[in-house]
């Protein structure tokens, strides 16, 4: 990822860049309204008539399942088909059923109704691949011009044991990422994982630092001065409280690795004219909003990626969006490559960390029934709650619960108000599971009636 320096913006910029978005959507209109004209010419009037609803559980690939099932416990889905007056289907999906009152507004429109989308993501998906498939074109073109045929993607873990993370490392750079993101956790050390990554790291790999917006006394610039010493570090998204725009400006002039900004508070609008990011991050945004802000970021030449977590129906439409918006060219995160199994017979893997723009009409993918049906009666077992038992070097031991239901917690200890935490204290941890002891026992309803459960080191 290269810093840059955007345009000083002006209030000719600012008018410029709602000129830009302005055309942005008129260029995406004229291209739709062409795929429409021949989508018509071929099928006839497209209406959508039925939208099967699929709800999925997805294993983990095994080497990355425990620490991932400790934090969020097994992943589940909802799968999307789209039924038409045609022989065409469309695929979507989301990490939530959408309400019945979602999908009734869907039934009997045409797919090209939905151009832009705002009220769906996963269904706005399913939307474009019709609109694709009937048009005869890839999902880009709905969009105008291609900007790049190949799109930077980047792999995901949690924070977890260094040599675990350092394995994660090892597996994903072997599967051709060369980024890797995950949220640090103040309990792990975030320098001795780096110590561990960048051990076994090959030449060029990055690490992606998300901060999760603050939460913990570390000064920050210090802290992140660290962590730009090792050769691997690449960037550091949402490192200060997400209203603190002006701190946002002052940190990404004094640090030299990129800042990249995804929770941005007012819309990026007046973020990107305070220059607070070196890059923006959007996150499940609806088709049509990242639209608009893909115009935005257009004029200032301001780089950005979406952020939209799923499965390869996922990945497969915003690799789709990347090539068609002349600034997102920044690593994507859809976390796809934790998944063992997928509905679709397809997938996108990486060279070199970039993924190819399928050429195929629509998505370009290919529903698996035989695998949606398996993953719908696949029953996994349900991560219970565990304890976070962790030693610092002094010899006190700290005890806290730890449960997938509340997963921000590993990451913002302090949302249950009992204790600020660094990530960059003397600590080593360890997950404690259930195991029918009557230590276990004891301290588990210990933490329940005390929150948290500090003891001196033993003499």
């Amino acid at each position: 990822m290269r810093r840059t320096t955007p345009p000083r913006i002006t209030r000719r910029s600012l008018l410029a860049s709602g000129a830009a978005m302005t055309a942005v959507c008129a260029i995406q209109s004229l291209s739709v309204l062409r795929s429409q004209e021949q989508a018509e010419k071929t099928h006839g009037r497209l209406k959508v008539t039925e939208i099967e609803t699929h709800e999925i559980t997805v294993p983990y690939d095994d080497w990355i399942a425990y620490e991932l099932n400790h934090f969020y416990g097994p992943t589940r889905r909802t799968i999307y088909i789209v039924h038409t007056n045609s022989a065409l289907i469309g695929l979507g999906e989301s990490g939530s059923r959408e309400p019945d009152a979602v999908l009734a507004k869907y039934i009997g429109s045409n797919p090209f109704d939905w151009v832009g989308d705002e009220t769906s993501l996963g269904l706005g998906i399913a939307m474009y691949d019709l609109m694709g498939q009937a048009a005869g074109v890839p999902v880009y073109k709905l969009f105008g011009q291609k900007y790049r045929s190949w799109i930077p993607a980047a792999a995901w873990t949690v924070s977890t044991h260094p040599q675990r993370m350092a394995n994660a490392v090892r597996k994903f750079s072997a599967r051709g990422f060369t980024w890797l993101k995950y949220h640090l956790s103040p309990f792990e050390n975030v320098i001795d994982q780096m110590d561990a990554m960048q051990a076994v790291a090959p030449k060029g790999f990055k690490i992606h630092h998300d901060l999760t917006m603050g939460g913990t006394d570390d000064h920050t610039f210090e802290l992140l001065e660290k962590i730009a010493k090792f050769p691997i570090a690449g960037c550091f998204e949402d490192p200060l409280p997400e209203k603190d725009i002006d701190g946002y400006a002052e940190l990404r002039q004094k640090c030299r690795l990129p800042i990249l900004y995804h929770h941005s508070p007012l819309g990026v609008g007046f973020e990107t004219q305070r220059r607070a990011a070196d890059g923006y991050i959007l996150g499940h945004a609806k088709i049509g909003d990242a639209i608009r802000r893909a115009g935005l970021f257009a004029q200032l030449e301001l780089p950005f990626s979406l952020q939209n977590v799923g499965g390869t129906i996922t990945r497969a439409m915003t690799v789709h969006m990347q090539a068609a918006f002349k600034t997102a060219h920044l690593h994507f995160n859809s976390d796809t490559e934790t998944w063992k199994a997928d509905v679709v017979q397809e997938r996108l893997e990486p060279v070199n960390g970039l993924i190819r723009v399928p050429e195929r009409p629509g998505l370009g993918l290919t529903l698996d029934r035989g695998e949606l049906e398996r993953l719908k009666n696949l029953k996994l077992p349900e991560q219970p709650k565990w304890i976070i038992k962790t030693k610092y070097s002094n010899g006190t031991m700290m005890y806290n619960i730890a449960d997938p239901q509340d997963s921000l917690f590993m990451v913002r200890p302090d949302k249950r108000r009992l204790v600020t935490l660094n990530y960059d204290a003397p600590l080593t941890t360890e997950y404690w599971d259930p195991d029918g002891t009557s230590a276990f026992r004891d301290m588990f309803q210990r933490l329940e009636k005390e929150g948290l459960v500090l003891e001196r080191p033993q003499t």
